[in-house]
């Protein structure tokens, strides 16, 4: 009686473990050296972390700075030749304005196009 229980708590622990493993691979890292915009929300230079929520490659993105949300926007998950040693944000300039157009994750081999996702083709060129 007691390996049937023992059985069944360690097969339920396994099933949390791996909810919470596959929940974890949908955020990342976001660090920014200067002011920068993220769908009109004008944000400072620092540290943020990512969070997209979809199951296709239209996504919603959230940018969280601790358990704050400071911007939301749409992305779509584009992918990538190769995985990247390092996170990395390609940042635009136009119009004066610094805004995040990409975001690069240390070790995969995707990336988050941000802005609309409608506009962006799967290789990640925009369409604009």
């Amino acid at each position: 009686m007691k390996l049937n229980q023992l059985a069944k708590t360690v097969v339920l622990g396994l099933a949390v473990l791996l909810a919470s493993s596959a929940f974890a691979s949908n955020k990342g890292s976001l660090q920014v050296q200067e002011a920068f915009e993220v769908n009109g929300q004008q944000l400072a230079p620092g540290e943020y972390q990512v969070r997209w929520d979809g199951t296709g490659p239209n996504v919603e993105v959230s940018i969280m700075q601790g358990k704050k949300e400071v911007a939301k926007t749409t992305a779509k998950v584009v992918a990538l030749d190769k995985a990247y040693d390092y996170d990395a944000a390609v940042v635009e300039h136009a119009s004066g304005k610094a805004t995040v157009s990409e975001v690069r994750f240390a070790g995969k081999k995707y990336a988050l196009a941000i802005g609309t996702a409608e506009k962006v083709e799967m290789n990640g060129s925009s369409t604009k």
